[in-house]
């Protein structure tokens, strides 16, 4: 019998004799204080996708489960992001900025960069007051043993890669195609990326390659084994931290059998109706479980859209890019599209239905929330740059505690806002010309002579008029701003931060 399963059979049959029992009533109120939770991420949706955002039916691919979250939730109209994949990752998880552990650049096959043994991540927030915890998908924080999710508090990963993404899965036919690695097409499937497996403690396990067509299925799988996990924990009455971080949104966007052809504008509208109907699958099965009001749901994008620095890939004279809605940029920049996102929360008795926040709010800030609401401890040995924003959740607070948030790119810090106003310490701008014509990740930068450009974001949303003339004050609050996290590195240096082309570094 496989380990995992005798491992759930075992769960099961403690938790079945562990009900007979009679339970303290101090116990059984404690456990009701502690929701579950169920964060989905959903991997570069732009801001202007989804229905409660302006897109949905009117981007040409409906969203009616996550406009019913909305509907019985929170809207965030201001949540902040960093500009890549792993960078917002290694935020969520650490309430840091990724900087802090050497991770503002996206984690790519053969680096040295991966999430340090001493980072501390939700994943161990959540089991150190009692928590089970899984994540089904995505990573990308690293695999060296030290950074796997099952070293970090969850007791069970399943999914892609840990150290890179869901393109990966066009490796073996692009390796294949371009005749880089002499090997029969069994042999690369075997050497190249591997679906996998890990329970707490253990090892990675491969299961089967990672190929476009287990791509297209990927989704399915990851809430199917989602829906697996809630039902045995509640079964077990234990509460539960389910990630979710599957793969709505990210390049090759390649729809299932169910959704190929649903939407009117190609894949990545299909595979956005695809995404609604997993989150759907999710909502039902916490009725089911009849958990829904014990539980708080967030759905939330990673990052803003890929744009034109992808926009053909593998879809077949479609474009695969997600929309910024009024905002400027793709993921990869430090502009305000590609950093400002969807977010929505759901907590029902507690997050009143139907409700919006302008409140700043960054990915980092859920850890703090998060710990106040279950009554964790954060390590104090650190600085945490996330703040607990629970009065946002339950209304009790129109304007948060945030009003700034730092951009960096690798070594440097690229812009700060400073609330509405965006300030850039350099001219960021796409490398090449024509069809070569490269934005967001692979946009190049230069440096200011001396001054910063400044926009106001709520008198100009898409940052096309320079105010750092008209508005010079607002420089002084935003260096300052810079120079209080200056002043955190003092105690608290950050590790050599990720450089993949300059190996002149020591």
């Amino acid at each position: 019998m496989h380990q995992t399963v005798r491992r759930s059979l075992a769960v099961l049959a403690f938790g079945s004799s562990l009900a007979a029992l009679p339970m303290p009533s101090n116990v059984a109120l404690a456990q009701q204080d502690k929701p579950n939770v169920v964060f989905i991420l959903a991997d570069n949706i732009g801001y202007g996708d989804l229905g409660p955002y302006g897109g949905g039916e009117l981007r040409g691919a409906p969203t009616p489960n996550i406009d019913r979250l909305a509907r019985d939730g929170l809207r965030l109209t201001q949540y902040l992001v960093e500009p890549a994949c792993t960078p917002s990752r290694a935020a969520l998880m650490t309430g840091q900025y990724s900087i802090r552990n050497g991770l503002s650049l996206i984690a790519v096959e053969g680096s040295p960069y991966t999430l340090p043994k001493n980072a501390f991540t939700m994943g161990e927030m959540f089991k150190s007051v009692g928590y089970a915890t899984a994540i089904f998908g995505k990573w990308h924080l690293g695999s060296a043993p030290e950074s796997l999710p099952t070293s970090h508090g969850f007791d069970e990963f399943y999914g892609i890669p840990p150290d890179i993404s869901w393109d990966s899965a066009t490796y073996v036919d692009t390796a294949e195609m371009t005749h880089s690695v002499d090997a029969p097409r069994d042999e690369l499937l075997r050497l190249g990326p591997q679906i996998q497996e890990a329970v707490a403690g253990g090892p990675l396990k491969n299961v089967k390659p990672y190929t476009p067509e287990v791509r297209a299925e990927i989704d399915v799988e990851l809430t199917a084994k989602s829906i697996d996990f809630m039902e045995r924990e509640t079964k077990a009455g234990k509460p539960f931290f389910l990630y979710l971080p599957f793969s709505m949104g990210h390049v090759p966007n390649l729809p299932s059998a169910s959704f190929k052809g649903k939407s009117r504008i190609g894949n990545y509208g299909d595979k956005l109706m695809e995404g609604d109907f997993h989150v759907g699958q999710i909502l039902e099965s916490l009725k089911e479980l009849s958990i829904e009001d014990d539980t708080v749901v967030v759905f939330a994008s990673d990052n803003g859209p890929f744009g034109e620095t992808a926009r053909e890939f593998g879809n077949a004279g479609t474009p695969d890019m997600g929309n910024a809605g009024p905002f400027r940029g793709e993921l990869g920049e430090v502009t305000e599209g590609s950093i400002r996102t969807a977010a929505l929360i759901r907590w029902p008795g507690h997050v009143t239905p139907g409700t919006s926040s302008y409140a700043m709010f960054s990915i980092m800030d859920f850890l703090p929330t998060f710990a106040d609401i279950v009554g964790a401890k954060l390590p104090a040995d650190r600085p945490i740059d996330g703040v607990d924003q629970t009065d946002v959740l339950l209304g009790k607070s129109a304007t948060g505690h945030r009003e700034a948030l730092l951009s960096f790119v690798g070594a440097d810090l690229l812009a700060v806002r400073w609330k509405q106003w965006r300030a850039y310490f350099t001219a960021v701008h796409p490398t090449g010309i024509g069809p070569q014509r490269q934005p967001g990740v692979f946009s190049t930068s230069a440096p200011l002579a001396g001054y910063p450009i400044i926009y106001n974001i709520e008198m100009d949303p898409h940052e096309d008029l320079i105010v750092a003339g008209m508005f010079a004050w607002a420089s002084g609050p935003i260096l300052k701003v810079v120079k209080e996290y200056e002043a955190t590195l003092k105690d608290r240096p950050n590790p050599p931060a990720p450089n993949i082309t300059n190996f002149s570094q020591k």
